[in-house]
């Protein structure tokens, strides 16, 4: 049973999604606090850096954003777009000039020290597929494996034969009919439109400014976009306002979820969620076998290291070193999931002997960060045998 449990306190929400009362993910929205990610501006250039093949873009926040020669390019391959291109044939100031006006995406929020980071490269994401402007791939989620279901999705969407557009078809379209789908993508077809047409307008005017030309919306619309026809059957929340919105956006995306309102204070009580929030909030998580993991988060990367903590074993060491590593890798695909960990992920197992030991806790993680809505890439094991892996967070 899987259950979204919105808890609305003076001026934080908790959003948690819950499956057969496990906390799965949370998230926390700030009333005080301005979420850009996934909107889409007709920033304003303000400066160029050709040493770094960058320019910064006033796009109306308090800090200018990044954009980077790589955010510009299109995308060359529908699985790796530029990550494998020389960056150093081009040229920032082939592609844009102090003034001009560019249309952008958030592609991760400012900081306190930093401001967005931006791209040309626009998003837009529907029920069932994600619609990528002037571009033509078409990718289907890595966690849809059937190939009956991929060649019928790929057939449904190639067929409609839609030029300078690509899309990613979602792990939401499994369950979608091929009407819902070429209804879903005429949807975000229609939404791009407005926004080019909406930039183009304010582009011939003689002094352009920032101007916000979508909003993605709050952590529940995402949500119930995302989840809300893979097997969700509950919403609870305890405020009147957003139980509304919710009616609203259950309504509009034409989901089958029940919606209940709880006039209480707080409705973290529920799967004793409280608790459960506050091993998430942690450092430190104990294992079931005594073993332990730590997790620290810096700007560049996330550190994972594992220990045998309390746990001796009662065989030989290979044997209890892989049932501690084994089981802090189930704990750790739940940990990145539910605190929504991105970006660079290192793993310090416990040593290993055999090459064959290692190839047992990579395909162990494989197989645990399928349950994973975010794309993850797990490269490998490093000749410092670290474990290092990628995702790409769902909410900033």
């Amino acid at each position: 049973m899987k259950e979204i449990i919105v808890n609305c306190a003076k001026d934080k929400n908790i959003i948690t999604v819950i499956e057969n009362g496990i906390l799965i993910e949370k998230y926390e929205e700030y009333d005080n606090l301005e979420r850009l990610e996934g909107n889409i501006y007709l920033g304003i250039i303000t400066d160029i850096l050709p040493g770094m093949q960058a320019a910064f873009v006033d796009i109306g926040s308090e800090k200018n954003a990044f954009l980077h020669i790589k955010d510009i390019l299109p995308k060359v391959s529908n699985q790796t777009g530029n990550k494998n291109e020389d960056l150093n044939k081009y040229n920032i100031k082939d592609y844009v000039k102090k003034g001009m006006p560019v249309i952008v995406e958030v592609k991760k929020d400012m900081t306190d020290k930093k401001g967005a980071k931006v791209s040309t490269n626009l998003n837009i994401a529907g029920k069932f597929v994600v619609l990528i402007p002037n571009n033509e791939f078409i990718t289907i989620s890595q966690k849809i494996e059937d190939d009956e279901q991929i060649q019928r999705l790929y057939s449904i969407v190639e067929g409609m034969k839609i030029n300078n557009y690509g899309f990613i078809i979602r792990t939401s379209a499994v369950n979608a009919t091929e009407a819902e789908i070429k209804e879903d993508i005429n949807n975000i077809i229609n939404i791009y439109e407005s926004v080019k047409a909406k930039a183009e307008s304010l582009i011939k005017l003689e002094n352009s400014t920032p101007e916000l030309l979508y909003e993605k919306g709050s952590i529940i619309k995402r949500l119930l976009l995302d989840i809300g026809n893979q097997g969700l059957d509950k919403i609870i929340v305890n405020n009147e306002k957003v139980y509304k919105n919710v009616l609203e956006l259950v309504s509009e995306y034409n989901l089958n979820v029940k919606v209940e309102l709880k006039n209480k204070e707080n409705i973290l009580d529920i799967y004793n969620l409280e608790r459960q929030i506050e091993k998430i909030s942690n450092r430190k998580v104990w294992l079931n076998c005594g073993g332990f993991i730590t997790i620290d988060q810096t700007e560049a990367l996330t550190a994972i290291d594992v220990n045998t903590g309390k746990f001796i074993g009662k065989e030989s060491i290979e044997k209890t070193v892989l049932k501690v590593n084994s089981e802090a890798t189930i704990e750790i695909a739940r940990q990145i999931r539910a605190r929504d960990i991105g970006g660079i992920v290192i793993i310090d197992y416990i040593d290993m002997d055999t090459k064959e030991d290692e190839e047992i806790v990579q395909n162990l993680l494989l197989e645990c960060l399928k349950k994973d809505r975010a794309k993850t890439q797990v490269i490998g094991f490093t000749k410092l045998h670290l474990l290092e892996m990628t995702r790409r967070h769902i909410c900033s």
